[in-house]
């Protein structure tokens, strides 16, 4: 079924039958898909990873790669047939007519050229604009971005900014030239509530001012505050597609009624997200069963400390030599068998946080303890023999391991503490390794595969079972989930559920998205310019926040 425009204008976009695949004799990974996107209207392709949604978009602009091959009755942009244009005509389309946001702004942006000079590359090389011209539209391009002190973030490069400003940096490029058609993949999957909320402001302003956008993303909140209309993708295909309203709110297919039934917004904490393994296939009209409530706390003393952060104060020196006071007088306590969330801008100290509580950096003031024995100032042969009692799970999984190693190696060095091959501490390690991946619900068989060859849900489910590997009683979780779709999203946070259920473990749970936090945290801190501002129990910080800058982040949070 066609997404043929509602609003009756001319396409700007026009893609019909649409087939892509790799290799010779590769199966095709999109297949007949069609769509239309009119001036001053935005479409969004939803659908889990490997549905087709990326190939889709970089299919349109000539950038599914070499090994690609592709068919299509038409792929026109305002009429303009882009089925066989040259590399050097491909050139004069991107930038000038199409604008490109993909999620992965460190990748997309030059190293090694400040990200000032390359938004202004594309004004040089595209317009008549005199240098002082260029350097003022820079300028204003960051500001309506959101980006803070512009004068200064112009001089730096990607490397300097968080993911946050490389990701504002990146979208102030892509529309520098005012394209007819804006293709956005995932453009604010790394972004905090706030940011997040100024960038779909921004996607919306686009879009009024007649811009055709294309909306790439697994967050149907984000979808719903921006998108006109829906087409949901899954195995290549499109299966559904209308009105995002009637979409979201009364959808016909299975599959996309368990896609919307994953969202965590709004459900109980305990609530089981994912479909249990066994339904029908293509999900379930009905939602989950909840999954049995994470044990009662009378069992672990509401008095009883996991993990206590007192007066931790943390200043970075500048490459000038400026000091930056990176995390101020904040305390927190995370309760034994609970999950405390933190949420917060980004650059407001979370992560900063989450290595003092690692013990990977030492705080300038403060303390840090465990189980309340003193942990952070201390040193680290002091902290070793017990350093196993705290565990990470990071954002970027791929990023943490060692792409040499198989997941048999990387959870055999985890279970063993690094000894090596021959020894003691080795014995048994092979039975250990199978019970942590039967612990997350991975098969024998991802044993010898290297992390880059696993789907994005499968290395987050070897993160946590490396990080389950020395018997934690914590657990870090930084944004553990922000790159997931949300039918792998629902199946992680079930998982961490079910784990805190059967062990005890006490999380602290980073995430700039407060739907999963509200679903996982049994406590919310609130952080803001290196302070925590407010701290309680979550359903308090949702129903009464107190801070308003805890009210700003609710209100910018979008809802299904």
């Amino acid at each position: 079924m066609s997404a043929a425009g509602a609003t009756g204008a001319d396409p700007v976009l026009r893609v019909e039958n649409l087939t892509v695949g790799f290799g010779a004799s590769g199966a095709a990974v999109v297949e007949g898909v069609s769509f239309t996107v009119a001036a001053g209207e935005c479409l969004a392709l939803v659908g889990e990873s490997g549905s087709g949604k990326s190939v889709t978009a970089r299919s349109i602009l000539g950038l599914a790669g070499a090994r690609s091959w592709q068919r299509a009755d038409a792929v026109e942009l305002s009429e303009r047939d882009l089925r066989s244009l040259s590399e050097r005509e491909w050139r004069s389309v991107r930038g000038r007519n199409v604008g490109l946001i993909l999620q992965d702004a460190l990748a997309s942006l030059d190293p090694l050229r400040p990200v000032g000079r390359e938004i202004a590359d594309a004004l040089r090389l595209h317009t008549r604009l005199s240098p002082a011209a260029r350097a003022a539209r820079v300028h204003e391009l960051l500001r309506s971005v959101g980006m803070p002190e512009p004068e200064l973030r112009v001089k730096q490069r990607s490397g300097e900014l968080s993911g946050g400003l490389r990701q504002r940096a990146l979208i102030a490029s892509a529309i520098a030239l005012d394209p007819g058609l804006l293709i956005a993949d995932e453009p604010t999957t790394a972004l905090d509530t706030t940011v997040q909320a100024r960038i779909l402001d921004l996607l919306a302003e686009q879009k009024e001012s007649g811009t055709a956008v294309l909306l790439i993303s697994h967050d149907l909140a984000v979808v719903s505050r921006v998108a006109d209309r829906v087409a949901v993708l899954r195995e290549g295909r499109i299966i559904e597609t209308g009105p995002t309203d009637r979409v979201l709110r009364n959808p016909e297919e299975p599959y996309t009624r368990r896609l919307i039934g994953a969202v965590p917004t709004g459900r109980p904490r305990g609530e089981r997200l994912s479909v249990p393994v066994g339904s029908a296939p293509g999900g379930s009209a009905q939602r989950a069963r909840p999954a049995a409530p994470v044990p009662a706390r009378a069992t672990t003393p509401r008095d009883a400390v996991a993990l206590s952060v007192r007066n931790v104060t943390v200043r970075f020196r500048g490459p000038n030599g400026s000091t930056r006071l990176a995390v101020d007088s904040a305390s927190v306590d995370l309760h034994t068998g609970t999950t405390l969330g933190l949420v917060g801008e980004s650059g407001s100290g979370k992560t900063t946080l989450a290595r003092l509580a690692l013990g990977l950096i030492a705080p300038d003031a403060g303390e840090v303890r465990v189980g309340g024995e003193p942990w952070n100032p201390l040193a680290e042969k002091h902290r070793r023999p017990v350093r196993a009692r705290v565990g990470a799970v990071y954002q970027d999984s791929l990023a943490s391991f060692d792409p040499r190693l198989s997941v048999e190696a990387i959870l055999t060095d985890a279970a063993t503490g690094g000894a090596r091959r021959g020894s003691p501490a080795r014995s048994g390690a092979a039975d250990r390794v199978r019970e942590l991946l039967d612990s997350v619900g991975l098969p024998a068989g991802v044993l010898p595969a290297r992390p880059l060859n696993l789907s994005g849900g499968q290395r987050q489910r070897v993160a946590i079972a490396r990080a389950l590997a020395p018997r934690p009683d914590i657990l870090i979780c930084d944004e553990p989930v922000s790159a997931l779709d949300v039918s792998v999203q629902a199946q992680v946070l079930d998982l961490l559920d079910e784990l805190q259920e059967r062990h005890g473990l006490s999380y602290l749970f980073i995430s700039h998205d407060l739907g999963v936090v509200a679903h996982m945290a049994d406590r919310i801190a609130v952080m803001s310019e290196g302070r925590i501002v407010e701290m309680a129990d979550t359903d308090r910080i949702l129903a009464a926040p107190q801070h308003p800058f805890t009210r700003r982040l609710l209100d910018a949070s979008p809802r299904l």
